[in-house]
């Protein structure tokens, strides 16, 4: 991030249930700008866009909806049970995320924004990890996280567990990360800790530039 002078990306990455919307959410009220994966994932398949259009000729089972929108449940079930099409997938999607990404970077240090959060799951496997000063995942014991998958997402056991099996391991977020955050207990405890944490980033900023 040097080209971006005293703009730093921090990236916020975890497991699939471990609460990684709450840190989010602690570290915009502590003043960073959020720039959200998720939601460019969103904006890059909207109806006819390119993006949609490689998906649409390289999975043909049903995953264009009536309307011409993307059919995500169809998707999910096709992507979640095969890792060689999710990786098709991923090797379309991910050259529009990080544009986009990279946009909003450069968007936000512009306007004069100094912080900027990164919420991105598949920041490592994206390579969105290469945006960034400091890593931060959130983790949680599986038994936890498959029940918040199945509450969030109205999914069953089994879908869940597939998502939870697509993922990489805990290992690997330790290993490959600045700030591990547990999510194991309550929210008030998960609050305290992203607080704690953002307050430390912060300090880093301070003491680098």
């Amino acid at each position: 991030m040097n080209s971006l002078g005293d703009v730093m990306v921090v990236g916020l990455t975890g497991q699939t249930g471990a609460g990684k919307s709450t840190v989010s959410k602690v570290f915009r009220q502590c003043g960073f700008a959020l720039i959200d994966a998720d939601h460019i994932s969103r904006e890059v398949v909207k109806k006819g866009s390119k993006c949609l259009h490689e998906i649409e000729d390289c999975f043909p089972e049903n995953v264009i909806a009536e309307d011409g929108t993307l059919n995500r449940k169809e998707l999910a079930k096709i992507v979640f049970s095969d890792s060689k099409k999710k990786e098709l997938l991923n090797s379309i999607m991910y050259p529009y995320i990080m544009g986009y990404i990279l946009q909003e970077i450069h968007r936000y240090a512009d306007s004069g924004q100094k912080m900027i959060l990164l919420d991105a799951p598949t920041l490592f496997e994206s390579r969105a990890d290469d945006f960034c000063e400091l890593i931060i995942s959130v983790v949680a014991r599986e038994p936890l996280r498959l029940v918040r998958i199945m509450e969030r997402d109205d999914l069953s056991s089994d879908q869940a567990q597939a998502r939870i099996d697509s993922q990489l391991p805990e290992t690997f977020f330790i290993a490959h990360s600045d700030f591990i955050i547990k999510n194991n207990k309550d929210k008030e405890n998960l609050n305290a800790v992203s607080k704690e944490v953002a307050e430390k980033v912060i300090e880093y900023y301070n003491d680098k530039f």
